[in-house]
């Protein structure tokens, strides 16, 4: 009853035309930077970081999540009629999607793939609205060493998930956790690394380095590699509704597809390629037709959507409740937190809960306006692949540029803001994870804060880390998240000739 409570007041706080307002901007914007390949959900919030820095911190996280799920909806729409994926986790929609386009039957992968996006979206935040509170409570029994074991544990998530090299990984992570160190140092009150700038005492603002890496970095990057080449797309024709055939077809998989994202979302190394992919799977295993998938089975498009749109909810439940990020796009909404100087966790419920519980109900809202944006309206969406790119990605550049300068007014901001984006195309261009460089720039100074009060109330014993249960738990699972996957790749790599041989003598 409290939780229903809670959820109650939340809707009185997203349902004001204001809030109604900016969710409308957010699934509008989602929708369609998820339409544009390349851009994609991180790179937007953190273009808006700077500009939405005077705007109402409830209102703000509305419009984010709008537009984290609004990318959702809007990427299977170029995969299926482009067979270009608007998002990573559109990738599996695009093989069957783009087979049904090929075949006349664009409306109908489009169909499925929004009525399946909307009721995972929504089995998925009813599950993240009765789940964050129990992680909370959970939290609530943390101190100073757990706190810190948390952190180290986020810290190896992002780098062992967000990336296919553990090293590169680790190279993004200490670049962030160096960034971290620089300015005033809170227990000895010594200036470090601040050569001599007095802008830098403050440390480096999270917000100019998100705007680096994920809007001038990633920009440069997708101009570097965008071929001036006109894109072959499909029409929609006939009908443009699902057939009885058609929903026999796909509510089964929308519903395993929701089974499968939202718990894998919510795990530290889950995010939303593992659920599509693991969907794509299920379903064609499961089917009675597994011969035409890959050639425009209608279940390879409902179940990884459902899947997809169910994981986005499962992302923000150890976001909201543990200040867990699981990817790119959590990770910069984290920094939208330490923007307004909040920390998520089980204080943020205690001392924020209109802005938990307002962001929670405008998921329900969201989910209904993205349903009305995306089945009538997919046609109108995709002509915004007509805007030459070059002058989307100026565009870009440019609003970058002059949000970064407005955060502080000063030009250590603007060089900051270019030597970053700089380092994010190296980044991007060597194939390195950038999310890792942001967790890590945020959460580094918490963590040392946090391993310095548990060894004050330890007086200096370091195996208070390992006697606490939940402390001693949280860094087990962060040594498997790095050492597992090493494991793997050597086994793989190990078999991998005995196999060969194997062929070879057949």
């Amino acid at each position: 009853m409290e939780t229903l409570s809670a959820l109650f007041h939340g809707f009185s706080v997203a349902l004001t035309p204001y809030n109604l307002m900016w969710s409308g901007i957010g699934v509008t914007l989602g929708t369609a930077i998820g339409v544009l390949p390349g851009i994609g959900p991180a790179l937007t919030v953190a273009l808006l970081l700077p500009v939405t820095y005077n705007l109402e911190p409830t209102s703000a996280f509305i419009m984010f999540a709008g537009i984290f799920y609004g990318a959702m909806y809007g990427g299977s729409t170029t995969s299926i009629l482009l067979n270009t994926p608007g998002e990573s986790a559109s990738i599996v929609t695009a093989l069957d999607g783009h087979a049904m386009a090929r075949k006349g039957r664009g409306a109908q992968a489009l169909a499925t793939a929004a009525i399946g996006s909307f009721v995972a979206g929504t089995i998925a935040t009813v599950a993240l609205t009765f789940v964050a509170p129990l992680m909370v409570r959970i939290a609530l029994a943390f101190g100073p060493a757990e706190y810190f074991a948390l952190m180290v544990l986020a810290l190896t998530t992002v780098t062992a998930v967000l990336g296919d090299s553990l090293p590169r990984g680790l190279a993004s992570l200490f670049f962030g956790l160096a960034l971290g160190l620089v300015g005033i140092d809170l227990q000895t009150g010594q200036a470090r690394f601040a050569l001599g700038v007095p802008e830098l005492l403050d440390g480096i603002d999270v917000v100019v380095v998100a705007v680096g890496l994920f809007a001038v970095g990633e920009t440069l990057y997708n101009a570097a590699r965008h071929r001036f080449e006109p894109e072959e797309m499909y029409d929609i024709k006939g009908s443009k509704w699902m057939s009885r055939e058609d929903w026999s077809r796909s509510w089964k998989p929308w519903l395993r597809g929701t089974l499968i994202g939202f718990p894998i979302g919510a795990l530290p190394a889950g995010g939303s390629e593992i659920p599509t992919f693991l969907s794509y799977l299920i379903e064609k295993r499961l089917s009675k037709h597994p011969e035409e998938f890959g050639h425009g089975a209608i279940e390879a498009v409902a179940g990884p959507e459902a899947a997809n749109n169910a994981s986005a909810a499962g992302v923000l439940a150890p976001l909201l409740s543990l200040g867990l990020p699981t990817s790119a796009t959590a990770a910069i909404m984290l920094a939208a937190f330490q923007q307004y100087g909040l920390q998520p966790g089980p204080l943020l419920f205690e001392n924020n809960a209109s802005l938990v519980w307002g962001l929670i109900a405008s998921l329900y809202i969201g989910n209904v306006l993205l349903l009305v944006l995306n089945l009538p309206m997919a046609g109108i969406w995709v002509k915004l692949l007509a805007i030459p790119r070059p002058w989307l990605y100026a565009g870009i550049l440019i609003f970058a540029t002059m949000g970064a300068y407005t955060l502080n007014n000063n030009l250590v901001d603007l060089v900051i803001l270019w030597v970053i984006g700089l380092i994010g195309f190296g980044m991007r261009v060597l194939d390195i994870p950038v999310a890792p460089c942001i967790v890590g720039l945020i959460l580094g100074p918490m963590a040392e804060q946090q391993f310095r009060r548990a060894l004050a109330i330890s007086q200096g014993d370091l195996t208070v880390f390992v006697t606490h249960p939940i402390s001693l738990g949280l860094l087990l699972i962060g040594v498997l998240l790095v050492v597992v996957p090493v494991l793997l790749r050597r086994r793989r790599a190990a078999s991998q000739p005995a196999t060969d041989l194997a062929r070879e003598a057949q």
